[in-house]
This record gives C-alpha cells, sequence and structure tokens, in this order.
C-alpha cells in the first residue's frame, strides 16, 4: 500500500459519511469551478486568434452568453466542458455517486438551458458551434482546424468532439 492509497478509499466513502469537513472542502473545491475564461476555452481562442480569427467575449446581449462571437461569421461559439453539459457517449460525462437526485435534476437543467439558447441563437440568425472539452484535449490544433472549415462553409450548426477528429484509415 503506497503512501496515497488512502485517498482512493476516501473517494468511495458517499458524502453524508465524511462529516463536515469533506463537505466544506468539496463546497471550497466547486466554487473554483470557472464558467468563463476555462482552460479548453483559452486554448481553442489562442489558437483561433493564431489563425486570424478575431471575435468577441460572452456576449450577455445574445442568449446563453456565447463564449465566442465571431460577427463577420455571424457565429457564435460555445466550448462545453463533457461533465456539465451531458456530452453523450463520452468519457468525461461521469455520473457522481452522491446526491443523485440534484445531479441528475442540474444536469437535465443545463441541458435544456442549452437547446433553449441554441434554438433562440439559431431564430436570430446566428450560427452556433459547440466544441467539446474532450476534443479540445485531444487536439486543439484538428479541433480549431475544424472550427475553421465550419466557419468557412454555410452550415447553421456544429457539434464537434472526439469522435469527430477521428480521421478514417
Amino acid at each position: 500500500m503506497g503512501p496515497n492509497s488512502h485517498r482512493v478509499e476516501q473517494g468511495n466513502i458517499p458524502l453524508e459519511k465524511m462529516g463536515q469537513g469533506a463537505e466544506q472542502k468539496r463546497s471550497q473545491m466547486m466554487s473554483r469551478i470557472r464558467s468563463k475564461n476555462t482552460k479548453p476555452e483559452l486554448n481553442l481562442r489562442r489558437q483561433l486568434f493564431s489563425l486570424g480569427f478575431r471575435y468577441r467575449l460572452h456576449s450577455a446581449k445574445l442568449p446563453g452568453s456565447p463564449d465566442i462571437v465571431l460577427p463577420k461569421y455571424k457565429a457564435v461559439i460555445f466550448v462545453h466542458g463533457c461533465f456539465w453539459h451531458r456530452h453523450n457517449d463520452c468519457a468525461y460525462t461521469t455520473n457522481p455517486k452522491s446526491n443523485e437526485d440534484f445531479w441528475l435534476k442540474k444536469f437535465n437543467q443545463n441541458i435544456k438551458r442549452d437547446r433553449k439558447n441554441r434554438d433562440d441563437l439559431i431564430d436570430l440568425g446566428w450560427r452556433v458551434g459547440l466544441v467539446w472539452e474532450c476534443a479540445l484535449r485531444n487536439s486543439v490544433e484538428r479541433t480549431s482546424e475544424k472550427v475553421k472549415e465550419w466557419l468557412n462553409t454555410d452550415e447553421c450548426f456544429l457539434d464537434l468532439g472526439i469522435n469527430d477528429l477521428v480521421t478514417g484509415p
């Protein structure tokens, strides 16, 4: 048994059995999760900028306050975390073991809100791109190239995950 083996055992203890200290620690950890300027978002922005794209950030005037707004292309991009926004069939879309009802409700609200924002943007004439965290973890360069290809088409919607980066034989 290594010096860190106790951490694995603690990870399997239900929250209600972990005590007040663990709840406070979890609350502190959750409060550090950003909704803007996340690492995946910053990586995509840097790469798009290096490809010559200029954009606006987090426009509160648009539904959902998109992460990246490209007015020249009448396009917006959301950089979604696979866990929080429930990317289908993704390894990063895990389900918490504790407080399952709370999480299920939260995830369903996120999905509903995302869908409404996407539909509202499309109704307003915007093209909507969803770039998933898993694609950016796999390759920021290939992901940004796919976004570039999409921006230079008339396609209304982009949904770009890790499976969309895999090329054939």
